[in-house]
């Protein structure tokens, strides 16, 4: 009993790193551009941001990692003044690079989003939404 809570208690510790990730008031302004269409804005540099993609042998949820990766991206790219980031690569080992842009006050375009990570589909049949849960 003893040795299992002695595995179980750092496990639980290393997991809690991640949890609570919420976005800042000025992310909220930052709108992910999930069609990579950033024409006319200007570039402000690469971000990169990593969570933990697995606690010990247990893999973590692949949704919640990518929102986590997402939300984490939108805090950094507020600091930074960026009003648009696009994803510059799939997550691998929990971290993803994403690019930073000023892009003004445009108009929304189908596949950016302000806040929502979930993309809609490029054909506009289907729309994702995501799922919040623990």
């Amino acid at each position: 009993m003893r040795k299992t809570v002695l595995l179980l208690v750092p496990t639980l510790l290393l997991g809690a790193c991640t949890w609570g990730i919420n976005p800042t008031p000025a992310s909220q302004n930052v709108r992910t551009a999930w069609n990579g269409d950033v024409s006319g804005c200007r570039d402000l540099g690469k971000i990169t941001v990593s969570v933990m993609d697995h606690v010990g042998p247990v893999n973590r949820n692949d949704i919640k990692v990518r929102d986590e990766l997402q939300v984490m991206a939108r805090n950094e790219a507020a600091t930074m003044h960026a009003d648009t980031i696009k994803p510059l690569a799939e997550p691998k080992d929990g971290a993803q690079p994403w690019g930073a842009y000023q892009c003004g006050s445009r108009p929304a375009t189908p596949g950016v989003t302000r806040g929502n990570p979930a993309a809609p589909a490029s054909s506009g049949a289907t729309q994702t939404f995501p799922i919040k849960g623990g």
